[in-house]
């Protein structure tokens, strides 16, 4: 028993328009579903991923401008790092010159090439080479070539006080493995360790605790197949006293939060219904969509919301 991967990631950013024009415009991700915060509905729910939405390829974002920035600290991801081809480096050096964004080419603490940025909310963003595959569907329309494209998830960075507590609910309880350790750093692998299925721990034994705020991660969720393999894993972790919410209803999947010992808040989520249960494949992010329960307060919800203008890819290229 045990996930099978990144899910999606949920971070808070500022001003929705500049996180989308970011996403799409720089970044070429796809707009895959435009939405409420299903308990802030004042406030959208973004979604950016692959051309179809796949599971472990989902960055999304809460746009609250008016809260401070996030504080860097123990019990946090800190860094959100997809995966890109060897050969996109280059590619990814100059486009993010073109638009002034400042990056370092570095080597991560296992050996791999990465870039690594901020986005302009101050959320830390890596591009991790490698070779190894992982289910992807590019998005025809993006600003960036296919063959460049982000790959989805490549991996998640947490920062802890300590290793044995994490470790234990990852192992025990999530099925990671340790696959390497360097220094104060260790990866663990789900399945076959490929892109998607790793996250990374970096101990820091004297880090103050860290702070929800814009340019902070919220969550991570991780995969699961169904409902029925969730709640064994709900029941698991309730019955190791780690008090998981009960099953909550997103609509395109199917929630369970708690937080692990260190204190990053953690997600389940089924890999279905998905994005396409209310909205065509080919139309994914083009309106407004809101959750049946939501629906009889549309127009108090849009006369909420500030209007949002999807970048043209033509002006991004």
């Amino acid at each position: 028993m045990g996930v099978h991967g990144i899910h999606h990631v949920t971070a808070i950013c500022g001003p929705a328009q500049e996180n989308l024009d970011f996403y799409v415009g720089v970044l070429g991700l796809r707009l895959v579903k435009r939405s409420v915060n299903q308990d802030d509905p004042a406030t959208y729910h973004l979604f950016y991923a692959d051309g179809a939405g796949t599971p472990g390829t989902d960055l999304t974002f809460f746009p609250w401008p008016d809260l401070p920035p996030a504080r860097e600290g123990s019990g946090r991801v800190m860094t959100v790092a997809f995966a890109v081809h060897p050969e996109s480096l280059d590619y990814w050096q100059q486009r993010l010159t073109r638009y002034g964004v400042a990056f370092e080419p570095t080597t991560s603490p296992f050996g791999e090439a990465v870039l690594r940025f901020q986005d302009p909310h101050g959320l830390r963003l890596a591009l991790v080479a490698t070779e190894q595959e992982r289910p992807f569907v590019p998005w025809d329309d993006s600003p960036v070539p296919p063959a460049h494209q982000l790959r989805g998830f490549h991996s998640v960075q947490l920062w802890e006080r300590e290793l044995a507590p994490t470790e234990q609910v990852l192992i025990e309880h999530l099925g990671f493995r340790r696959l390497a350790a360097e220094g104060v750093w260790y990866r663990y692998a789900v399945e076959e360790g490929a892109p998607g299925q790793l996250v990374d721990v970096q101990v820091l034994p004297g880090a103050m605790s860290g702070r929800d705020g814009r340019g902070g991660v919220h969550h991570v969720a991780w995969r699961t197949r169904d409902v029925a393999e969730e709640d064994g894993l709900r029941r698991a972790l309730a019955e190791a006293g780690l008090r998981p919410t009960g099953l909550i209803d997103r609509f395109w999947f199917t929630s369970v939060y708690f937080r692990e010992p260190g204190g990053v808040l953690f997600e389940l989520a089924t890999d279905g219904p998905g994005f396409a249960r209310d909205e065509e494949p080919a139309h994914l992010g083009e309106k407004l969509v809101l959750p049946p329960w939501l629906e009889p307060h549309r127009a108090d919800i849009e006369a909420a919301l500030p209007p949002l203008r999807v970048p043209e890819p033509a002006a991004w290229t």
